[in-house]
């Protein structure tokens, strides 16, 4: 059995160990030690990073009582290694794991909701509670959470006896078998959890709630604690920055500024659809009704006018095709009130290197041909006329 330094110390990061096996694995190697302060997968932290000798460990894992060091090379067996965790990985993962304790254990002691889900990604940590939380009662929530941070709790590891651990109320998602290891936080939180942590609360430094959501009947949050949390504050600050110079305003004044814009752009949105449906339909009167068919090529009107445009020339001719969008594939509406399009979706699209369809009198899709291909075809397509297809 692998001696398991990261529950002696959750700070030792650099230490010497024996390779007791080494076997070819997917992508590398499998790495045993005879002792070993990288932590493996679990508890919703992911596995560290690090160093044995000069091999690259990229992930952990305990199976079946073995602890495996993912590795990039293959280590003498029986050789004494150099060992390093990648500590500024790790100690951020302590303060948000951490962290996260504090805040799911002041959930639990304010209203009553359990932590039912928990998992630390790259970007952030996401956890789901069984009920769901107002607004302000996760800003409360946030500031008790903090305010626990500032009194510099002390955070105790132990392992209870059987008798102990019946007495005791303690979070935990999952039945647990064996012994168990408890994480104190007095007056805020008690919990099972496999994973390092930090001494004292004061070292979290900040927990930080960045989002909430709906989640299966409860409420799924994303929250960042430490030096994580002022790391994605740098980058906020630096994304409001460069709004308030494209804006041209002091930064608390961009919300109003960006609703001013807003305003601005839906007024030009309708006055564009009102022009481009004035346009449809100068394009439209520009052709003389005619027994053939009639073809558009269009870079110009937007989806609504292109579709009335297709409707005023079918008014006008046998088939008429709108094709649109600048080079390369373009899409097409056709429409016809003599021909079932419908019928000759396959025969059409062939003839224009197209997919697509759509109803009797009008399908949509696109087309790969080019202009002259694409003209050639339609203004010399000719189809079985179907009267009584007047729809």
């Amino acid at each position: 059995m692998t001696e398991k330094l990261y529950y002696e110390d959750a700070y030792l990061h650099e230490f010497t160990a024996v390779v007791t096996a080494c076997e070819a694995g997917k992508g590398g190697f499998l790495v045993e030690l005879d002792r070993t302060a990288f932590f493996p997968e679990g508890g919703g932290q992911p596995a560290d990073t690090g160093h044995i000798g000069e091999a690259r460990i990229r992930d952990v894992h305990e199976k079946d009582g073995r602890i495996l060091h993912y590795a990039d090379r293959a280590l003498p067996v029986g050789e004494t290694a150099e060992c390093a965790v990648d500590w500024e990985q790790r100690r951020r993962r302590m303060q948000n794991h951490s962290g996260e304790h504090v805040f799911s254990g002041t959930v639990h002691r304010l209203y009553g909701l359990n932590n039912v889900g928990f998992h630390m990604g790259a970007e952030c940590m996401t956890i789901d509670f069984d009920g769901e939380l107002s607004e302000a009662e996760l800003t409360a929530a946030e500031s008790a959470a903090n305010e626990a941070l500032r009194e510099d709790l002390a955070v105790r590891v132990f392992y209870p006896s059987p008798e102990e651990l019946a007495a005791l109320e303690y979070r935990s998602k999952k039945e647990l078998t064996g012994q168990v290891r408890l994480v104190e936080i007095p007056g805020v939180d008690l919990c099972a959890c496999c994973a390092p942590h930090v001494r004292r609360t004061g070292e979290i430094g900040v927990i930080k709630l960045l989002s909430a959501e709906r989640h299966r009947g409860g409420v799924r949050l994303e929250l960042l604690c430490g030096l994580d949390a002022l790391d994605d504050y740098r980058r906020r600050q630096e994304e409001t920055g460069a709004v308030s110079r494209l804006l041209s305003v002091p930064r608390e004044q961009i919300a109003a500024a960006v609703e001013r814009q807003l305003e601005q752009q839906a007024k030009q949105k309708e006055r564009i659809a009102a022009l481009s449906l004035a346009l449809a339909s100068r394009i439209a009167e520009s052709f003389a009704p005619t027994e053939g068919n009639l073809l558009v090529f269009d870079e110009l009107l937007d989806e609504v006018a292109l579709r009335e445009l297709t409707n005023l020339l079918m008014e006008k001719c046998r088939i008429a095709a709108v094709f649109f969008g600048a080079g390369g594939s373009r899409r097409y509406i056709i429409g016809s009130r003599a021909v079932d399009l419908r019928a000759c979706a396959r025969e059409i699209n062939a003839g224009i290197g197209g997919r697509g369809g759509g109803s009797p009198s009008m399908i949509t899709g696109r087309a790969d041909a080019d202009d002259d291909t694409i003209r050639n075809f339609i203004e010399k397509y000719k189809s079985i006329d179907t009267p009584d297809q007047n729809v």
